[in-house]
């Protein structure tokens, strides 16, 4: 196996199997992957129990051409910085997490993984682009229960999902 592979066999275990809550704003999911995504994907709407039906062999596909190659994640060097940034854009957008880690690579923040940001990426220390990029993940989580008192319910998952990669910054600074 790859370590992109492993890499999404690893989503795959964080995200889980079917679940519909609905304090969820992405409805009902299935491996992580949302009716709207799943919509997307299939260039047609799709119904809860499409999701439902969605086998792992697409979703692994999905995951790769989504969230890998599509937003350029692929060309993020270090295996730790690459896992931290393609999970954040599982679960906030890659948009989102392309901008986060723009911004800690120094690099104006527009959303999109072009020449400057692998440039910037290259010549900043990928410890310190992996620790700058989960505070701000950690942030995004405060602001959002702050925001929305009714999130509070994931803070729990969340924690979880989290604290390996803050096992992993430790082993940056440990570098």
């Amino acid at each position: 196996m790859t370590a992109t592979e492993d890499l999404i066999d690893e989503i795959l275990v964080r995200e889980g199997g079917y679940v519909d809550n609905e304090a969820d704003r992405g409805g009902c999911t299935n491996f992580g992957i949302t009716r709207a995504t799943l919509t997307r994907w299939r260039s047609s709407e799709v119904s809860c129990e499409k999701v439902r039906n969605l086998s792992r062999d697409e979703a692994r596909r999905i995951y790769w051409y989504l969230y890998i190659q599509e937003p350029g994640f692929d060309a993020i060097g270090d295996p730790g910085l690459k896992e931290l940034v393609v999970d954040s854009g599982v679960q906030h957008g890659t948009e989102r997490a392309t901008k986060w880690l723009q911004r800690a690579a120094g690099v104006t923040p527009d959303g999109v993984f072009g020449p400057q940001t692998e440039q910037a990426l290259r010549d900043a220390s990928p410890g310190q682009l992996f620790i700058d990029v989960l505070a701000r993940r950690n942030q995004f989580y405060f602001n959002l229960i702050a925001g929305d008192h009714s999130q509070a319910v994931f803070a729990g998952g969340w924690g979880a999902r989290i604290s390996k990669f803050v096992r992993k910054a430790a082993q940056y600074l440990e570098a």
